[in-house]
Parts: C-alpha cells; structure tokens; sequence
C-alpha cells in the first residue's frame, strides 16, 4: 500500500513539472501554418494536394495541440482524483459484522432444568396464643360444691346456654337461717362477654344487685339488705350474659359466696361446671 501511495505521488510530481515547463510557441505554430499552406512557389514546382487539404492541416495541427495540453490536464486531475479518494480507502477500516451466538438471545436465562431444591427455611415452634381468659388462681380446676358448716355452694352452667348467650348458676342451700348474705358470681372476659341480665329465687326486694367489669372479669353481687333474713331452703343466683359465636369454656368463671348465722362466719365457693341442677348432693 505504501509502494502505490510513493508511485502515485512520483507520478503526480512529474505530470505537475512537465505541465509547468510546456510553454506552447504560438508564433512558431502559426508560422507553420501559413508555410504548409502557401507551399514552395517556384516554375517548375506543380501543387500535388489542392488547397482544401491545407486548411484541412491548419485544423489538424490545432486539433493536436489541443489534444495534448487536454491529455495532460486530464492525467494531472486522474493523479490528484486517486490520491485524493485514495486515502479514504486506505484509512477507512470496516469492521467485519459479527456473528451472532447461537446462544445470544434477548430473552432473560432460562433457569436449570434440575434446580437443586433449597433447604427449607428452619420452622420454629411458635408459643400458642395468649389466651383472654384470665389464669385460675390455684392449679387446676377448683370444685363447683363446697361446704363450710350449714352452707353448701354449687356453680354450674344452665342448659339452656347456647352458642350466643349463657347463664351461670349459683345454687346454695343452707340448713340454717341466714342473717347475711353476699353471693358473688365473677364470668371471665373470654370474648363478647356482656351483661344480658340476672335473676335469683329469693326476693327480688330483699338484695341490691350490681354488675360492673373488673379486671377481665363480669362480676355480679348480690347483697342481702340490712334487717332482711334468707330462710333454710335451697335458693339459685344466675348471671346471664352474651358472648362471641361458639362454645364457651367457663373454666375460669369463679363465684364466692359470704354469709352468717347468728355469731357464726360461713364462706363458701369455686369453679363452674356443666352439670344437671337437679344434683341434690348436700
């Protein structure tokens, strides 16, 4: 590539000076003209082409000087041409296009066709969920009948509770008349819990009943009045109250029962259970 480049420029230089140098002698020309066309006069001498042929010379040679100082300026522009265009082929570089790989895709990886499974994540025992129902206060569940002297207690739930509603019954039978009397029934907060109501076999005008929240717990009293006696007999204290859907587990719900006979103290209480209220256990 080099080499061409050298003759080219060689080439050029050379057309370059030998145009330069040509200095065309007009005059001279001219005067060749006329000589070939008045000819030799002389008396022996008989002209061999007629005038038309020398104008005909006159052209010719004109046709000829232009047709080299044409040849030259043609050859002078063709060097500069291809020395121009050249180096544009030289310096130009074309990348060749690449092939493409067969495995070039614009899709995302597909993933291996046997993943290797994970471990599965460690599962840990969760602790179960707090529960609304308060703890009892002694380890398992206290007695529904207790006994203190002529007073004997029972909790139980009524059998007529349902999946909406419940009431919760405190039975007691004393052997004795009573001059006080507190029976105190307290349901635990197990979801829904709220007061429906309540009623006891004994005089509704001989106790002041109250029914308030306390510490996760619906409690009702009863409270005998001042001056007023419960007589020996059998006699049943019920809360009744709406909860949410489902069977409840009265497991926590607790009841207490106070009272006296003359001098004497009598306390009684416990837990509840489902149990028929025709238990005549005394």
């Amino acid at each position: 590539m080099t080499m061409r480049r050298d003759v080219h420029e060689e080439l050029r230089a050379r057309l370059h000076e030998a145009a330069g140098t040509h200095q065309p002698d007009r005059e001279q020309i001219l005067a060749r003209v006329e000589r070939g066309m008045a000819g030799p006069v002389g008396p022996g001498h008989r002209a061999t082409r007629p005038p038309v042929f020398g104008w005909m010379r006159v052209a010719g040679a004109t046709a000829a000087v232009a047709g080299v100082l044409a040849v030259g300026g043609y050859a002078v522009a063709s060097a500069v041409k291809e020395e121009t265009a050249a180096p544009q082929q030289q310096d130009v570089a074309t990348s060749p296009t690449p092939t493409p790989s067969p495995e070039a895709t614009s899709r995302a990886p597909a993933p291996p066709v046997d993943p290797t499974p994970s471990a599965p994540p460690e599962r840990r025992e969760s602790a179960p969920p707090a529960s609304r129902t308060p703890s009892p206060s002694v380890t398992g569940r206290p007695p529904a009948a207790t006994e203190d002297g002529p007073l004997w207690s029972d909790g139980s739930v009524d059998p007529h509770s349902n999946d909406f509603w419940a009431q919760s019954n405190v039975t007691i039978k004393t052997r004795t008349e009573l001059t006080a009397l507190t029976v105190r029934l307290s349901v635990a907060q197990t979801g829904g819990v709220s007061d429906a109501g309540a009623w006891r076999s004994l005089p509704e005008q001989d106790f002041t009943l109250t029914v308030a929240e306390r510490d996760g717990f619906v409690v009702y009293t009863w409270t005998l009045k001042e001056g007023r006696k419960v007589p020996a007999g059998e006699w049943v204290f019920a809360g009744q109250f709406d909860h949410e859907r489902g069977g409840r587990d009265a497991g926590a719900d607790r009841y207490a029962v106070t009272g006296a006979a003359g001098s004497q103290r009598l306390s009684v209480g416990g837990g509840f259970a489902a149990v028929d209220d025709t238990d005549d256990d005394a």
